[in-house]
């Protein structure tokens, strides 16, 4: 009886396998390779500036203005983008809400967005909850390719938007300059817009370097861009992101939020303020220690039996084969 009540987009969702396996592995005491956080704790001036904060009662709904000003700073620095912090950036609850609101904000119903597949489980979502239709486009094996062509085949009349990842979870793939191009020529050819998932820009391995799809000419007004604190600063729990994009599309973000979740939490758009700081050796830091336990941990599923085909650029995840023997499901 209770279920009749609930609308059809809610009954279309599964409870997320992530979670439940994270959940299992707290009631369990057992070790969580199920969800993307790291198992190291967050530097200690970021926390002491969190904790600062609090102490100064910065405890209220607050727009912490000076992260979207170092936010344009770090995209200029890294990616060569000039933004106006002031029109171009919205501060969400994450990057899971950055994303959320900007799928709010330009998809109609009965719009198509492509996805590439392997997909983190929440742009799906996002996209069925605006009343979108997500459209699969696979990467191919070993190296998880995209295929141009593929790519040109899903796209039609109805498409609104791409969503990219890059670094992408879960193959750890960092998408290559040539396929970068092969997306922007789609979007400029067939006036179609892209929303990047970039939270994992800053954790490449063996020389690679993220390129934002922004970056690329006449892609700038075309792509919205979301990231967050979580992964470069080890806070998962903090949920401070952004979205970047033209002045009115982010206008549009900063509304959904408003009336979604008001603020980010206070104190912690203030520790943003201290984190976004940080020297470039921390970057260069965490890249490399990230990069250890790639190559530890890849070398040890191989010890026991999985099949790593490539090894992975980027982000923090290991896309791994079942051992053929095993008897068991990959859940």
């Amino acid at each position: 009886m209770e279920e009749k009540r609930l609308s059809t987009v809610a009954k279309s969702l599964t409870p997320s396998p992530i979670q439940e396996l994270s959940h299992l592995a707290q009631r369990s005491n057992a070790v969580n390779l199920a969800e993307g956080f790291p198992d190291f704790p967050a530097p200690e001036h970021i926390k002491s500036a969190a904790v600062a904060a609090i102490n100064s009662d910065f405890n209220q709904y607050r727009h912490v203005q000076g992260i979207c000003d170092l936010v344009a700073d770090m995209v200029k620095l890294t990616q060569n983008l000039t933004i106006d912090p002031s029109k171009d950036v919205a501060i969400c609850c994450g990057q899971t809400e950055a994303f959320a609101a900007a799928v709010f904000a330009v998809v109609d119903r009965g719009d198509e967005v492509i996805l590439f597949d392997p997909v983190y489980e929440t742009y799906e979502t996002s996209i069925s909850l605006a009343g979108g239709v997500p459209v699969f486009v696979p990467l191919d094996p070993p190296n998880w390719s995209l295929d141009a062509d593929k790519l040109a085949k899903a796209v039609t009349t109805q498409t609104k938007a791409i969503v990219l990842n890059s670094p992408h979870n879960p193959t750890g793939k960092v998408f290559s300059k040539h396929e970068l191009e092969a997306i922007a020529n789609v979007c400029r050819t067939r006036d179609i817009l892209a929303i990047t998932d970039e939270v994992y820009e800053h954790i490449t391995f063996d020389g690679e370097k993220h390129i934002s799809l922004a970056s690329l000419p006449e892609m700038q007004t075309r792509t919205i861009i979301t990231s967050s604190l979580s992964k470069t600063f080890s806070v998962t729990g903090w949920r401070v992101g952004w979205a970047i994009s033209t002045p009115a599309i982010a206008s549009a973000i900063r509304n959904i939020h408003i009336k979604l979740t008001d603020s980010a939490p206070a104190p912690f758009q203030e520790a943003a303020l201290t984190a976004l700081k940080c020297s470039s050796e921390y970057f260069v830091s965490l890249r490399r220690d990230y990069e250890s336990r790639r190559d530890f941990v890849v070398k040890l599923l191989s010890r026991v039996g999985f099949h790593v085909a490539v090894q992975p650029l980027g982000s923090f995840f290991v896309f791994a084969e079942m051992p053929q023997l095993c008897p068991l499901s990959d859940v």
